[in-house]
């Protein structure tokens, strides 16, 4: 018998990378005595689980929306279901730093007690982290996320993300993008480092591959910059001068860069160009005004300054594209002048996670749920306040 949870930890590294879930299988029969496992991602609109081990399971449709497997993933807390059939089924979150990947389900002959339940759990994130890691190595999970094909640009898209969620002591974070098999040119990006978290969003300029590929460049400027050591002024002023010395002043990026203090709350920005900033304190929905600057690349040698503003406590920020704000269907206002306030309010007793999902949801059906005109990013950042470090 396998010792779980080291035992099956062990299993996984040993694994080959497209091999994991057929590895966990094994070591989690093992190590609990299960009768079958199974696990399941998030497509890439977070609308439906999609089993791995049997892509063509007749019950994967079935998994999609109300179902046990879809309120693990949405609660993050493991739920029990079954024993009709003489079957207690186990699911568990897979979730890394606050990112969400999906749910492993283990079938047990009798209901676990505290302690199996704790090894399983432990189990489901040594498998999380293990299945992050493999990503960079195969495509298996990829292919199993996608319910249709991607097109270039979005591929080139969801390979420049971070990822989708990340949850600290003293903030979570989440982004959604759409259309999410055809975006072009929208995108966001993070990075934590110490007590300072940045985060930037882009409103690319035009669509296709195209303006992926402009996106591409100005996001790896601003890295660049930030890696080097450069705060914000200086990661939009590099993006700036690369796109504009290979575009000429042609193309440009609307960016708005903002760095989070996460001891005091402190938001330092950088405004260039059309990304929307709006805090909910409550349930009063306002913008925080800042000074629009000129977008990336429209000017050489473009120069910038530092604004900042302050947030308290349980303030909820959310970023959005024009793809978002100005989202105008035939015949009706801009999503942005009044009802988009009031889906941002529905989301005030959700976490972050399932507020971008909200969001884009209301934003389908102002469109009657046809095909979004343009991109469109959501990103939803909760400052819970200074929380004691771990053992501190």
């Amino acid at each position: 018998m396998v010792d779980a949870p080291d035992g099956v930890s062990r299993a996984l590294r040993e694994a080959a990378p497209d091999q994991l879930a057929e590895a966990a299988d094994r070591a989690i029969r093992s190590a609990l005595g299960a009768l079958r496992t199974d696990v399941f991602v998030a497509d890439y609109r977070i609308s439906g689980l999609w089993p791995v081990l049997d892509p063509d399971l007749p019950a994967a449709g079935a998994l999609a929306q109300h179902t046990v497997a879809q309120r693990c993933f949405s609660s993050q807390q493991p739920v029990r279901d079954g024993l009709d059939d003489g079957v207690c089924r186990l699911y568990l979150p897979l979730t890394v730093w606050g990112e969400r990947l999906g749910v492993l389900l283990i079938e047990l002959p009798t209901v676990p007690g505290p302690a199996v339940t704790g090894r399983a759990t432990d189990i489901a994130g040594d498998l999380a982290v293990a299945m992050r890691a493999a990503d960079r190595e195969t495509d298996r999970y990829r292919r199993a996320r996608r319910r249709e094909r991607l097109s270039m640009a979005a591929e080139m898209q969801w390979d420049l993300l971070p990822g989708r969620s990340v949850a600290h002591r003293a903030f979570h974070l989440a982004g959604q993008l759409e259309p999410a098999y055809t975006v072009g040119g929208d995108h966001f990006d993070w990075s934590l480092d110490g007590d300072r978290l940045t985060l930037t969003v882009l409103n690319g300029e035009g669509t296709g591959l195209a303006a992926s590929l402009l996106t591409a460049v100005t996001v790896n400027a601003m890295r660049n910059a930030r890696r080097s050591g450069g705060g914000l002024v200086e990661q939009a002023e590099l993006a700036s001068d690369t796109v504009y010395y290979q575009h000429r002043g042609r193309r440009h990026v609307a960016t708005l860069l903002l760095e989070l203090d996460i001891r005091t709350g402190r938001v330092r920005a950088v405004d260039a160009g059309s990304p929307h900033l709006l805090r909910m304190r409550g349930a009063t929905v306002e913008p925080v005004e800042l000074e629009q600057q000129l977008p990336l690349g429209m000017f050489a040698e473009t120069r910038y300054e530092l604004q900042e503003f302050q947030l308290a406590p349980g303030d909820r920020v959310f970023v959005v594209s024009d793809g978002v704000w100005a989202a105008e269907p035939a015949g009706r206002e801009p999503y942005g002048q009044r009802v988009m306030a009031r889906s941002l309010r529905a989301t005030r007793l959700q976490p972050a996670t399932e507020a971008v999902g909200t969001v884009m949801r209301e934003l389908h059906a102002y469109h009657a749920d046809s095909d979004l005109r343009d991109d469109a990013v959501v990103v939803c950042l909760d400052w819970h306040g200074p929380r004691e470090r771990d053992g501190g």
